[in-house]
């Protein structure tokens, strides 16, 4: 008897159709990882305090251009204040880390991890030594004034800040812009002459009403951290919507009057 035979099974897989191509979701492309120099100098311009740096950077060239100085004085004076800013900014979020850290704020590279205090040091070193021979080449006495402005505001990070003479160091820097203004020139070409009192005077002012407007957004904080500086102290007693509405028409009252006096007395005495 012959034995029966018996057929195997042959089906084999499904293959993919166009179709099925057609029908498929795309996958999303991955984009290529931004390398770290990069994000080290995004993270370096956020704790510079850009939207400060561009704002003084812009009035005290404004005032500058105002005063008649040529336009390759006013960018120099734009960029040698811009790097004095930055040197400020990086320092205050150095200084600043572990209470922006607790605190939670956005915005603080150094607080959140994104950028190595040791990378931030370096740039503050490095813009340093950049600043001393730009604001040299505004004339000897227009660096002296503006590096000791940035030299007070340093020290009133470190010393100052929490007390009730938070206000001096603001007040100090201001008033030496005009000095900066009055002496300046282009390869020390201009010798100068001494900026008017008035000018001196509604300067420093302007810088205790930045000093308030400044220490607004973190007067809940500093009150947590035992700071008793004196926008704190006000605001204990005033409360912080009119302390805002005050510093507000104090900065107009100021401001309207420098440009009075830019256009009455001028820069110099």
């Amino acid at each position: 008897m012959a034995a029966p035979t018996t057929s195997s099974d042959t089906s084999t897989s499904p293959t993919p159709s166009a179709a099925d191509d057609a029908t498929a979701p795309a996958r999303p492309r991955r984009r290529p990882p931004v390398p770290q120099a990069v994000r080290n100098v995004l993270a370096l311009v956020v704790a510079a305090h850009p939207r400060q740096l561009v704002l003084t950077a812009a009035a005290v060239a404004l005032a500058a251009f105002v005063a008649g100085r040529p336009m390759e004085e006013v960018g120099l004076v734009a960029l040698t204040v811009a790097l004095g800013q930055a040197v400020l900014g990086w320092h205050n979020d150095l200084v600043d880390a572990d209470t922006d850290r607790e605190a939670g704020r956005a915005g603080k590279p150094v607080a959140d991890g994104r950028l190595d205090p040791g990378t931030v040091w370096f740039a503050v070193a490095a813009a340093v030594l950049a600043l001393v021979p730009l604001s040299v080449a505004n004339g000897l006495v227009a660096a002296g004034a503006y590096v000791g402005a940035v030299v007070v505001a340093l020290l009133g990070n470190l010393v100052l800040r929490g007390s009730l003479l938070s206000w001096l160091p603001w007040a100090v820097s201001f008033a030496l812009y005009p000095v900066f203004l009055s002496y300046g020139g282009f390869g020390g070409r201009y010798v100068g002459e001494p900026p008017h009192v008035a000018v001196v005077v509604l300067a420093a002012l302007l810088g205790v009403c930045v000093h308030f407007l400044r220490a607004l957004p973190g007067l809940v904080q500093d009150n947590r951290d035992g700071r008793r500086h004196l926008p704190l102290r006000v605001a204990l007693r005033t409360g912080a919507p009119r302390l805002l509405l005050l510093s507000g028409a104090a900065t107009t009252l100021v401001v309207a009057g420098l440009v009075a006096a830019g256009a009455t007395v001028g820069l110099t005495a």
